[in-house]
């Protein structure tokens, strides 16, 4: 197979040649379009249920894009997306409304993701509200249970958002999150702003909730060694690419794309009489306005190769489901097929 899945899970999410270009205006009375920001361009991968799937890879490169493109946030330029079976982009607004239910996200910031005027109650509340599951006194009694089962307490309802700390807050985020029973969540680099004795016992939480209601997670970050804790395969990015995609234990032993080793070599050792040889990537990452030619990622590779820089290498399963797009390995070039 040549699209970045297996075949030995039940799939809930399936992700097909996804494309999603931001147009570029200019003008005011008679705009046009004059370019456009390639924030995803072609990609396919699969999320089975039960797993976490992580999805790693420098700021600016389309992890967040991706996750609201599934959630249908964002509206696809072209692709297909199907969960459990429905796409996504083609369902009616109805039909799209009552499968919320089944995927929610839990944000970045947990800040700005909670409304300041609300208390804790009514934004646990809220979801419950808007899709008829429970009102009045039964949703009280929800709220209540949800909050207790992030680690809050009960009394904490009445409280407003201000009164919370950083880690407080997210577990409000993870309880709205929860409160319409999802299969799906999306994680969007859930404890970046979060110190990092506070990021452990979020994750601890997102798997024992995992655990307890048999969720399936899309882990975005931009943490390898975030990611490694709580994912059980990881999907790395480029500028609008995936590269790699593999088994977790399997990607940390045997990174094969010259990019994820590079972000593998960045990871701090807690032990610091070991020696780690740290690959610097030359130059910033490209605009995604104007992406190189080939390879994207040839413009830093210390790898480089004269058909990187015109070929754009295939995504292929270079063994045991393990998946990379690089000409360094046979049967991602051209090349390779005219030789057989």
């Amino acid at each position: 197979m040549t699209d970045g899945t297996i075949n030995t899970q039940e799939t809930l999410v399936e992700v097909r040649d996804l494309v999603k270009h931001f147009p570029i205006r200019q003008g005011i009375i008679f705009s046009k379009q004059v370019g456009a920001v390639q924030a995803v361009d072609g990609v396919t991968f699969d999320i089975f249920k039960g797993e976490t799937l992580g999805l790693v890879g420098e700021s600016g490169c389309g992890k967040t894009t991706t996750g609201r493109l599934i959630l249908r946030l964002l509206e696809a330029t072209s692709g297909e997306i199907y969960f459990d079976g429905k796409n996504i982009p083609a369902l009616p607004k109805d039909d799209l409304r009552e499968l919320r239910k089944d995927m929610q996200i839990i944000f970045q910031d947990p800040y700005g993701s909670l409304n300041p005027r609300m208390t804790v109650g009514d934004i646990v509340g809220e979801p419950l509200h808007i899709h008829k599951i429970a009102r009045g006194a039964e949703k009280e009694k929800r709220v209540r249970e949800l909050l207790e089962v992030v680690g809050l307490s009960a009394f904490h309802a009445r409280r407003f958002p201000h009164e919370f700390s950083g880690g407080q807050r997210q577990r409000i985020g993870i309880a709205r999150a929860l409160a319409v029973d999802p299969r799906l969540i999306v994680c969007d680099e859930p404890v970046s702003a979060l110190d990092v004795s506070i990021q452990a016992q979020v994750i601890n939480l997102l798997e024992d909730l995992q655990d307890e209601f048999g969720l399936t997670y899309l882990f975005i970050a931009h943490d390898l060694s975030v990611v490694k804790h709580i994912s059980d395969r990881v999907a790395v990015m480029y500028l609008g690419k995936i590269v790699e995609l593999t088994d977790k234990d399997e990607l940390y032993r045997n990174p094969k794309h010259p990019y994820t080793q590079a972000l593998l070599s960045a990871i701090p050792e807690a032990d610091p009489t070991l020696k780690k040889e740290r690959i610097l990537l030359k130059g910033d990452v490209p605009s995604p306005i104007n992406p190189p030619t080939g390879c994207r990622f040839h413009t830093r590779c210390p790898k480089v190769m004269d058909i990187c820089k015109v070929e754009e290498p295939k995504f292929i399963d270079s063994g045991d489901g393990h998946f990379v797009a690089c000409h360094l390995i046979p049967g991602c070039s051209s090349i390779d097929e005219d030789e057989e």
